[in-house]
């Protein structure tokens, strides 16, 4: 075993705070890395405070890992000393169901090892990346890109592949019309994306005050949803309509928006239950879908993609000790566009 720092929530709602456990030693096909960086994301919030149930106390957060492989296990081949990897929601899945087979593991059937927040297969609790280092299987970690910064790169891990995973399986690209609702940590990825892969991209924010960061990113239009004339004037326009925010809005005006055969996909997580009139969905032969993260083959599909294209996150990068602070400025959408943590800083806590 391996003491590991990190900072953890030792009960819900309680502040972060300094926390040192054993991560365990690595085994044949596993890797030992170097947490240089990781990315704050708003599930993380969620969990911490036990806003979801099940909460496991002490929790150590994070799964946006970005770093450097430090040791490797006897039969590793997929890495080496002193690649830069990364490793996003989860650790492992049982690789046997449908959905592992289909390089689909994160719907896996029998439930995928998340990185934080779970119990592994030896029914150990799972430490995130909020923490000095990290021991995974090698099949479980990714090359990160190599012609752009390591850490604008950590939340591709999860908001980047959150955004590629739909707007690949829905086929957004040339001639097609996507919008993308919401302009925060995950939107502004998918504004770069859907613009990478050639789409004609509009956001739908709030009110305008992201605007300029919008059309700097690839959108070709941005619209105001407090404009009610945003709605007649939309109706009918899209092919395909990413919905990334998890207030509660009405989805039959957003179903509207849609072309005949036109889906909606939503990747953020509202509170309360969807309401959806039948005729808003049969009217137009419309369909409303969910999309959640990506398999690890797609996830490095993604990420040599973003390194192709020149994708990264925008950032603001802070120490672990402003990790409190972090989370009360998500809550108030005070980022643009995500935080990520030098892990750097834990040497001088």
């Amino acid at each position: 075993m391996t003491a590991s720092k990190s900072y953890a929530a030792g009960s819900a709602k309680a502040s972060l705070a300094p926390f040192s456990f054993e991560r365990r030693d690595p085994r044949e096909h596993d890797v030992v890395i170097d947490i240089q960086y990781c990315g704050v994301c708003h599930s993380d919030i969620h969990q911490a405070r036990d806003e979801w149930g099940g909460a496991t106390f002490p929790m150590v957060p994070g799964h946006e890992i970005a770093g450097v492989v430090a040791a490797v296990g006897s039969k590793v081949t997929k890495h080496k000393v002193g690649d830069k990897v990364g490793v996003g929601c989860f650790v492992d899945s049982c690789r046997t169901c449908t959905s592992c087979q289909r390089g689909l593991e994160q719907y896996c059937t029998n439930g995928a090892t998340w990185t934080y927040n779970a119990k592994d297969k030896d029914g150990a609790t799972t430490y995130g990346g909020y923490s000095d280092k990290i021991v995974v299987d090698e099949n479980y970690a990714l090359r990160m890109p190599k012609n752009l910064p390591l850490d604008a790169c950590a939340p591709l891990l999860c908001a980047g592949i959150t955004l590629y995973s739909p707007l690949k399986h829905w086929q957004a690209g040339p001639g097609k019309k996507v919008a993308i609702v919401g302009m925060g940590g995950l939107g502004h990825m998918g504004v770069k994306i859907a613009h990478a892969l050639g789409a004609e991209v509009t956001v739908l924010s709030h009110t305008l005050k992201k605007i300029d960061d919008g059309k700097r990113m690839g959108a070709n239009h941005f619209y105001a949803t407090s404009d009610r004339a945003t709605f007649p004037k939309l109706k009918g326009y899209f092919d395909l309509i990413v919905n990334t925010v998890s207030a509660d809005v009405d989805w039959n005006e957003y179903l509207k928006l849609l072309r005949v055969d036109g889906t909606m996909v939503l990747v953020g997580l509202p509170e309360k239950p969807l309401s959806v009139g039948a005729f808003s969905l049969t009217g137009g032969r419309h369909s409303l879908a969910g999309s959640a993260i990506g398999g690890i083959g797609e996830t490095q599909e993604m990420l040599d993609f973003c390194d192709q294209h020149k994708i990264a996150c925008d950032i603001e990068v802070i120490p672990i000790q402003k990790i409190n602070e972090a989370y009360e400025r998500v809550l108030k959408s005070d980022v643009r566009y995500r935080f990520v943590i030098d892990m750097a800083s834990l040497k001088s806590r």
